[in-house]
């Protein structure tokens, strides 16, 4: 299966690495922030998403830098995620997020996920029907007395004038 990567992949896997490289030391940072003081080690759990996201990120890239490559579908809950981590105050991810869900969208991106997955479904070529039915050999008579009175179009009734209330 040899199947040339579009450029826009090639553009979230490397927005993708970047993004989690960003949030694995956003994330570190953050922790030993939090740790530091005593309201922070409360909030210390929430600090390790950026870094959880991150690991997920640099996983995703590294599937999609892969040669030849592996069976992947596009990762949506990667980019979703990615533009909530603006609420870590990370607004570098939130950027590759929303940018990663418009290359997502994009034709081309589709057509290789499809054709790497094989869901690609193309329309079998058709082959001409024929006629429902056969024309007559006869020649149509064109008298008007032998043609059929339902295919006469009836006339279109007139309609009154509007009637204007008076004041």
């Amino acid at each position: 299966m040899n199947l040339q990567k579009p450029t826009l992949v090639h553009v979230i896997a490397w927005t993708t690495l970047a993004s989690g490289v960003v949030n694995l030391f956003w994330g570190l940072i953050a922790s030993g922030t939090a740790l530091a003081t005593i309201v922070g080690v409360i909030c210390t759990p929430f600090t390790f998403l950026p870094t959880v996201l991150g690991v997920f990120e640099l996983i995703y890239a590294a599937k999609l830098f892969s040669n030849p490559p592996q069976i992947i579908k596009p990762s949506t809950n990667i980019a979703v995620f990615e533009i909530a981590s603006v609420l870590t105050g990370n607004v570098f991810s939130m950027a590759v997020g929303i940018l990663s869900l418009v290359f997502y969208n994009d034709g081309v991106v589709k057509d290789y996920f499809a054709r790497l997955n094989g869901t690609l479904t193309t329309a079998p070529p058709s082959a001409p029907q024929p006629p429902a039915s056969a024309p007559d050999s006869e020649p149509a008579s064109t008298s008007v007395e032998s043609a059929p009175a339902s295919e006469e179009t009836p006339a279109k009734p007139k309609r009154a004038p509007r009637k204007v209330a008076k004041k």
